[in-house]
């Protein structure tokens, strides 16, 4: 997010607000990143989530956690409290801890284990926490009460809270969706653990990001209509 966007956004009460302008700019670069990734999967390795999906899922979320990190860190809470610094450190650190458990829930739901699907499963794993945690972690912290208001109790409240809500409800969902042609006996190589997941995961982010947006874009015209 430029300097503009983040002088729009403003404290209150130990939170950021963020512009419908500023929500759609980081919106734009969360989603040309997953664009990035896999064009350049395509057109530097020649490579895709069928052709080589642990790959292809390295190249994704090693373009896009740097994004998602750089935007979500300069929309931390108490930022008087918390350094942009700190919140790009405890970012970092959320990545691979939601990679973990990710990895954990999706081998305890049915996902192939073995030395064929590690890498894949790691690189699944970071690339959802990028969706999941990593932002997640950039703005809260360790605040448990945040973190259980937003992913436990879903009670977004603010525009920043739907911004993280969405879009990592998006994924979760997106790749449950996702898994739904796994078991059935088609024999197509985009069945394969996690292709189908991915794309579903993706989707489903994109599909948050929208939505997101569009909370965003009403809660200021609605806020706006009250100042009048």
């Amino acid at each position: 997010m430029d300097n503009n966007a983040c002088k729009r956004s403003t404290k209150e009460n130990g939170t950021r607000k963020i512009s419908a302008f500023g929500a759609l700019w980081v919106h734009l670069i969360l989603g040309l990143g997953i664009a990035l990734g896999f064009s350049m999967a395509r057109s530097l390795c020649s490579i895709n989530l069928i052709s080589d999906p642990a790959h292809t899922l390295f190249i994704l979320w090693i373009v896009e956690c740097p994004i998602v990190i750089v935007n979500y860190s300069l929309l931390r809470h108490n930022p008087s409290e918390c350094s942009y610094l700190q919140a790009v450190g405890r970012s970092v650190l959320g990545l691979p801890a939601g990679a973990l458990v990710i990895a954990l829930c999706a081998i305890a739901l049915g996902a192939p284990v073995g030395t064929k699907y590690f890498l894949r499963t790691v690189n699944w794993s970071l690339l959802m926490s990028s969706f999941t945690f990593a932002p997640a972690a950039a703005v809260f912290g360790s605040s448990f009460a945040d973190w259980q208001r937003l992913f436990a109790n879903t009670r977004p409240v603010g525009s920043i809270d739907y911004m993280l809500c969405l879009p990592a409800h998006g994924a979760m969902l997106g790749s449950w969706f996702g898994a739904w042609p796994m078991p059935l006996d088609w024999e197509r190589p985009w069945q394969e653990w996690p292709v189908c997941v991915t794309y579903g995961g993706v989707a489903g982010y994109v599909i948050g990001l929208c939505a997101s947006f569009g909370l965003v874009l009403f809660c200021s015209r609605r806020q706006h209509a009250k100042a009048d």
